[in-house]
């Protein structure tokens, strides 16, 4: 055996040894090579390291192995990613075809049979309690998703995004089942919210969402003193991000009808995320920025302050809510945009919205 195929059949070895069927693994390159060149007494001898470089690029070539993209390196020449994913072990198909076969009058097995890493036994255990539950499906009540993931998965948190399950939410998209097969729901978190003094639900029109506390406290007395633009009869506390999650929240506490929903958040890359996943995730609702209370803060730049770091640039969601605005605003905004500025909600306060009383 030649000493590429000695370093290349060790290096493939270690690798093997460390797949999972199911998860990926990560490994530190210069560990793996430590531990080879304590196998081979010849390594430096034998030029090991560029026969060790041949051998990562070929398992990565044939997908065993990702580098990790983070600029952290392996301090030799050529040079190596210092962590890479070792990729799920490719398996032969382990089910029985003809159980297989029972089971397809609900269910399209393709995508199993495509990736056979995931005929495992857990999965088909999986897969029976999904078949057995939709045999009498037509007979159970809607329940919430936390609560069929208990009662099909044994854990409530199976079928959410998490650390703990993180396959549970590819399990519907591998078996190409609906939430709504299996009678659940994803509800919305509630809310906190403010109607306006002598309004009952009934009496509801317009609605103010807006993203920070402190504002949502500021808008209450506003309204309070009908000081307050649009004229809400409700207010709600957007929290940030979450109100894309708790919207759906709303129609399950107020009438079904059509409502006027103005949204007013931070002047900046978020904040324009936020209203423009709201908009395109509900199109059926009449959701608007505003635009009043955007050009009290545009009114405002003076208090810009610095782009928080770690924000989303989406410049889909710029331009789009750049496009509510006049083009003199526009050129402001882009000017806010182009500074890496941005003017919080904040600036709003029962002193500042003198100005416009």
């Amino acid at each position: 055996m030649s000493t590429i195929d000695i370093i290349e059949t060790r290096v493939r070895g270690f690798i093997e040894d460390i797949q999972h069927p199911n998860q990926k693994k990560k490994i530190n390159i210069n560990d793996l090579e430590f531990q080879l060149r304590k196998l081979l007494e010849d390594y430096f001898e034998m030029d090991g390291y560029s026969l060790f470089y041949q051998a990562i690029v070929t398992l990565e070539a044939e997908g065993r192995l990702t580098p990790i993209q983070n600029n952290q390196y392996n301090g030799r020449t050529p040079a190596l990613a210092l962590y890479y994913w070792v990729n799920i072990k490719v398996q032969a198909a382990k089910w029985d075809r003809l159980e297989m076969m029972k089971l397809s009058d609900q269910f399209d097995f393709s995508y199993y049979e495509r990736h056979p890493e995931w005929q495992t036994i857990d999965e088909w255990n999986r897969i029976r309690k999904i078949y057995d539950f939709l045999k009498t499906s037509h007979e159970r009540e809607i329940v919430s998703l936390e609560e069929r993931s208990m009662e099909l998965f044994g854990h409530e948190k199976f079928l959410l995004d998490s650390d703990s399950f993180p396959d549970g939410k590819g399990f519907f998209m591998r078996l190409g089942i609906s939430e709504d097969q299996l009678k659940m729901v994803a509800y919305g978190e509630p809310f906190v919210f403010w109607m306006k003094q002598g309004k009952q639900m009934k009496d509801i029109q317009r609605i103010l969402i807006v993203e920070n506390l402190s504002f949502f406290h500021t808008s209450i007395k506003l309204l309070e003193g009908n000081k307050l633009d649009y004229e809400p009869e409700l207010i709600i506390y957007g929290e940030g991000t979450k109100i894309e999650q708790s919207f759906s929240f709303f129609y399950r506490m107020f009438p079904k009808k059509n409502y006027l929903f103005y949204y007013a958040g931070d002047l900046d890359a978020a904040g324009y995320g936020i209203i423009i996943r709201l908009i395109e995730k509900y199109p059926d609702c009449c959701i608007q920025p505003a635009l009043l209370i955007y050009r009290k803060m545009l009114e405002c730049l003076e208090q810009r302050n610095d782009q928080k770091q770690g924000q989303t640039i989406n410049l889909k969601y710029r331009d789009t809510f750049m496009q509510w605005f006049t083009e003199e605003e526009q050129n402001v905004l882009m000017k806010l945009w182009l500074e890496n500025k941005r003017i919080p909600q904040e600036v709003l306060t029962i002193e500042t919205w003198r100005r416009w009383t």
